[in-house]
């Protein structure tokens, strides 16, 4: 028998209609059992942790994630796997986060949820839920098959700090265009054996510490000098810096001065890209070997979600910028790919 821990956090896989106002509501994880009577025929022995009151995702925060850090470290021997049952729409910044968090996993910790409450005619809770729990089971001579954090959704399992949403209208709602697939669900789950991470060996280790002095700079043309400065300098330690294309910017020396002067006074600035697919490539075009050269640090493929969230993991663990700066440019929960 496979013991499963299931945290329920709430979400669209929870919610019923209010009979009122037309809106969905969160309602609670019987609503779900009642609605899987395939549940009691697995030879799966499952325990529930509610949250209470339910969340709604948008409503994440530190505390919550440091809680469910907390909930698997409690239960980590007695459990074969987790599912975090989840709304979809922060799930990518929970799974990104929960990786830099759990360090040496050596057991699936599977987020989920759905598009369509359970409840409904057409759901997609069903499947993405049982497809989940099997996941989270599954084992290759004594030992989990997945040992990471990871998303499950419309049959496909995605790297949680890979993964982004990309879609509030079908049941493919999750991509990772730069890290392939680790499970596609069929008749058979197939594994992509040579992308999964592999932590044998690894003492498993919560970390709870996060520091959210974290600023987002959003290039667009024609942003201006006062916009740029005021974020610049709002107080955060870190500023992700939303670029163009393979990590370029525009050209002008205020730009560049404000940059500089910011990097010079200790904060770290981290180039990503606003294109989904791909990498910053620093160096690759002049505009952004200026940046190299002032100190603006290279956050190659990573997803808006795993930066933001690495960045707070790191300035929780390093109060000396100068480490968080080393840490950010090299892969730690496999949430980057160096292209050089």
């Amino acid at each position: 028998m496979h013991n499963i821990f299931i945290i329920y956090t709430g979400g669209t896989i929870g919610m019923v209609k209010d009979p009122k106002t037309g809106s969905f509501v969160p309602f609670d994880f019987e609503l779900i059992a009642n609605n899987l009577p395939d549940l009691s025929r697995l030879n799966y022995k499952i325990t529930v942790h509610s949250f209470d009151p339910i969340i709604d995702s948008s409503d994440m925060k530190e505390h919550i994630w440091v809680e469910m850090a907390k909930i698997v470290q409690k239960n980590y021997e007695l459990y074969d796997g987790f599912v975090i049952l989840h709304g979809s729409d922060t799930m990518s910044f929970s799974a990104s986060i929960l990786s830099f968090m759990l360090e040496g996993l050596q057991k699936p910790v599977i987020l989920s949820g759905s598009q369509l409450p359970i409840g409904e005619i057409r759901t997609d809770a069903r499947e993405n839920l049982m497809t989940a729990l099997e996941i989270a089971s599954a084992k290759r001579e004594g030992r989990s098959i997945v040992q990471e954090v990871c998303i499950l959704f419309d049959n496909k399992l995605f790297r949680g700090n890979r993964s982004f949403k990309y879609n509030s209208a079908k049941f493919e709602a999750f991509r990772s265009p730069n890290y392939p697939v680790l499970a596609e669900a069929g008749i058979h789950i197939q594994y992509n054996e040579d992308a999964l991470l592999d932590n044998s060996g690894q003492n498993f280790i919560m970390h709870t510490s996060l520091d959210n002095r974290v600023a987002v700079l959003k290039l667009f043309p024609g942003i201006n000098r006062t916009t740029v400065r005021q974020i610049l300098h709002c107080g955060a330690r870190g500023i992700i810096m939303e670029t163009f294309g393979a990590g370029n910017t525009m050209t002008d020396q205020w730009f560049i001065d404000e940059l500089s002067e910011a990097i010079q006074s200790g904060i770290n600035v981290i180039d990503i890209s606003q294109c989904k697919v791909g990498s910053v490539e620093m160096g690759r075009y002049g505009t952004s070997a200026k940046l190299k050269g002032i100190g603006v640090l290279n956050g190659y493929d990573m997803t808006f979600e795993a930066a933001i969230t690495k960045l707070m993991y790191l300035q929780g663990h390093f109060d000396d910028q100068a480490e968080v700066a080393k840490y950010v440019e090299q892969p730690i929960r496999g949430e980057l790919t160096p292209n050089d």
